[in-house]
């Protein structure tokens, strides 16, 4: 296997243009990622509210676009796309989490891979491949669709650096989830990890070039992606190996990649990347890289009643009694169930207090003020004024 290698650097909203430049070249994106053909920007979206470390930040999106634009990728051939979920509004989401401002600013394209866009059987897109596919056969034993335009396209995927319910982290690998699979991927759950290796052999069979550059100037922490602990971490990583970024990030969070997260375990013992961070070359800030941030993870007494009962229902005591409902018509009580604790009662009661604390950091006032705030050749040494309702500092 070749040498991996991933990107760590502290950054600040001053430097923040400046530092995704730099970080993208240390990691060699020019050479994965072809100029000549076009660039889709995974963008994440993990709820449809600001919520800090949950979802791709503008300024990420905004500085790699700047970056490729530097480096003379045309404008033409780049555009951030979105996938639909069934308990978040892509397009809510680009407008409260800023990205749709970003996109708009650039004048680059904005897809919605549901909206008038063709999707074809994984087979013919990836061939005898699907026979070694290690789940999603059985998963959707009448065969799936993926996106057609990303046949041959370039991808740069855009997470952040979060824990999660399902996956203990989730990053570069999982962003692709939401991209390669429709509304039924919910049916892969049980066999989540798994899912996601097959995804990689995908991507890594139809891109032209894969790279993600991942943000955690937030980085959550508890039962995530969404209902967590927000904490100002400062940093970014980059790499065109999914598999190896998604090593550092956890390895960052305090976590043995390894032993702790099977989909990177499964997806470096088959080869497809490199999750032991011992051979992992870090390029940029060594020191940083070699943070351990003690996190409690997503499981144990911090987890919600939404995260315990969706365990029970993939792998514990309702499996039998609840799961199949989820592949039946019946499937929308799940659905309504997740909008009504999430949207309804976590944010407003528990998550909102959050994120006031939050806003008042120097990534919150950016984000906060971003409409505002206008850039020079670093970043955005001004953030602006603090909310006058936050009276509480982000950990």
């Amino acid at each position: 296997m070749a040498e991996s290698t991933v990107a760590v650097l502290k950054t600040t909203p001053a430097t923040i243009i400046e530092d995704t430049h730099r970080l993208m070249n240390l990691a060699g994106y020019q050479e994965v990622i072809d100029h000549d053909v076009e660039t889709g920007l995974k963008v994440n979206i993990t709820w449809q509210h600001f919520y800090p470390a949950c979802s791709t930040t503008p300024w990420q999106l905004d500085g790699v676009i700047r970056a490729m634009l530097t480096d003379g990728y045309p404008k033409d051939k780049m555009h951030a796309c979105h996938n639909r979920t069934v308990v978040v509004s892509a397009k809510t989401g680009e407008r409260r989490n800023k990205h749709l401002p970003v996109v708009q600013h650039h004048g680059i394209d904005n897809v919605h891979l549901y909206e008038n866009e063709p999707w074809i059987n994984v087979r013919d897109a990836i061939g005898d491949l699907a026979d070694k596919l290690l789940v999603l056969n059985k998963v959707y034993p009448k065969g799936f669709r993926i996106p057609k335009r990303f046949i041959g396209e370039n991808i740069i995927h855009l997470p952040t650096v979060k824990t999660h319910i399902f996956t203990t982290m989730t990053g570069a690998m999982k962003n692709a989830f939401g991209g390669l699979l429709n509304e039924r991927r919910h049916w892969t759950h049980e066999v989540i990890h798994e899912t996601l290796v097959d995804l990689l052999m995908i991507q890594k069979k139809i891109h032209r070039g894969i790279f993600a550059v991942m943000d955690g100037t937030f980085a959550g922490d508890g039962p995530g992606p969404r209902c967590m602990v927000p904490h100002v971490k400062n940093i970014l990583l980059a790499s065109s190996d999914q598999v190896a970024i998604d090593a550092v990030s956890s390895k960052l969070m305090g976590f043995d990649p390894l032993a702790d997260v099977k989909f990177i375990r499964i997806a470096h013992e088959m080869g497809l990347g490199c999750g032991d961070p011992s051979q992992i070359r870090i390029v940029g800030d060594e020191d940083a890289a070699s943070e351990n941030w003690h996190f409690d993870g997503p499981y144990g007494g911090n987890m919600t009643f939404a995260a315990r009962m969706q365990h029970k229902i993939y792998w514990g005591s309702l499996k039998k009694w609840v799961a199949w409902s989820l592949k039946t018509w019946m499937a929308p009580w799940s659905y309504a169930a997740s909008i009504a604790y999430h949207d309804y009662y976590w944010m407003p009661f528990i998550g909102g207090g959050r994120v006031e604390a939050c806003r008042s950091s120097d990534w919150g006032r950016l984000f906060t003020n971003w409409e505002t705030l206008t850039p020079d050749a670093r970043g955005w040494p001004d953030v602006g004024p603090a909310p006058k309702s936050s009276a509480r500092k982000a950990g």
